[in-house]
């Protein structure tokens, strides 16, 4: 059955480093996961957020507005308005405003609940 969601309805996550409204979950009896983040230009003195993992499955990364850098297991993408970049399950990722305004992104996961794990050793490095 078909599901129209506004993002004034999104739900509003505490998450840090970033604005980030979910979307689409299983909140919604979605089978799968959508969000709108915001990630501000950084200010002198801005706790830089840690990379993390999913491990229950995978995430894609659309850049709306802005620029940035997307670091996935020690390999860095430039982003910029239309890029996307796919990110598998368990690969230890952040992504970074590097521009002048707001980078704006849409950030797919193909499940309806998402697990964030942002221990210091990685899945891959334990």
């Amino acid at each position: 059955m078909a599901t129209k969601v506004t993002l004034k309805d999104a739900v509003e996550l505490n998450l840090p480093g970033r604005r980030s409204r979910e979307i689409l979950s299983g909140a919604q009896s979605a089978d799968c996961a959508l969000r709108f983040v915001e990630i501000a230009v950084p200010q002198a003195g801005d706790t830089a957020r840690p990379p993390h993992w999913h491990p229950d499955c995978s995430e894609c990364i659309h850049v709306l507005s802005g620029q940035g850098i997307t670091w996935v297991e020690g390999a860095s993408f430039a982003m910029e308005p239309g890029d996307t970049i796919h990110i598998a399950a368990n690969e230890q990722h952040v992504t970074r405003n590097t521009g002048t305004v707001v980078l704006t992104l849409l950030c797919y996961f193909p499940c309806p609940e998402i697990t964030v794990l942002t221990e210091t050793a990685g899945p891959n490095n334990a």
